[in-house]
């Protein structure tokens, strides 16, 4: 099966590519620095024909509102129009668990508005929502920091390491196209300033984390369950936070 991965080179996307191609698929990993540019369209006619299916898991450049619209817009009607064109049988697009209830952030209404163009596609198509992922707490902790403190709420989170959204990824790019969304987690639900206060502890680093319900999640403000999914998720990870960390972080 020919798969053509969309951010074929980042976080995820490296992870996915390498896991199909040890499955035995014929896997492009595409993006601009491949010169296969969903956003412009360059090289994409190329990339996609005789593919069966596409995996975007490409992300924004710039989170500023205008831009980030922009991206995920522009990137998925091509990615769309190119795909009837070559007779592609299934999209799969990976976004965010509660991306509907974080519409305060433009990063959030241009994720719905990708979802939406999807969902509107004559494409059959898989959209994974996943939550947020391990490697990306210390970006967290880095936008609430002042000084030495980092101010956050006690919201729960579920995260996920980076190799089991690309496992389940992979899973579902082979699978039937499920023409719904399906959430993924991580297998345990922490306190949003619990998991940062593990992470710092763990990398020996001086900021003290200081429990804030007022304080906002990269400038919008957090209900309890905001960050996690409602009920049951289709898919767990299967590693520990704490698991990840012992194995990632300096040893004593």
């Amino acid at each position: 099966m020919k798969i053509v991965i969309i951010g074929g080179t980042g976080l995820v996307g490296a992870k996915l590519v390498n896991n199909l191609r040890q499955q035995g698929h014929e896997v492009v990993a595409a993006s601009p620095s491949r010169g296969i540019n969903s956003v412009t369209g360059e090289g994409l006619a190329a990339a996609l024909a005789g593919a069966q299916v596409v995996v975007d898991v490409s992300n924004a450049p710039s989170w500023e509102d205008k831009a980030v619209l922009e991206f995920f817009e522009s990137s998925t009607r091509n990615l769309l129009a190119t795909e009837t064109v070559a007779g592609v049988r299934h999209h799969v697009a990976l976004s965010v668990v509660g991306t509907d209830r974080l519409l305060a952030s433009g990063y959030f209404r241009a994720k719905m508005a990708q979802e939406k163009l999807i969902q509107t596609s004559p494409i059959p198509y898989t959209i994974v929502r996943s939550t947020q992922f391990f490697e990306f707490v210390g970006s967290i902790a880095n936008s609430a920091t002042d000084g030495l403190s980092v101010r956050l709420p006690s919201a729960l989170m579920q995260p996920i390491v980076s190799d089991d959204v690309a496992a389940a990824l992979a899973s579902v790019a082979v699978a039937e196209p499920m023409n719904r969304m399906v959430d993924l987690a991580g297998p345990d639900a922490i306190p949003l300033d619990e998991v940062v206060r593990q992470f710092l502890k763990a990398n020996r680093d001086p900021r003290t984390v200081i429990t804030d319900e007022q304080s906002p999640y990269f400038g919008i403000p957090l209900k309890h369950r905001s960050l996690v999914p409602d009920g049951t998720p289709s898919r767990l990870g299967a590693t520990h936070f704490e698991t990840w960390l012992r194995r990632s972080t300096p040893n004593p």
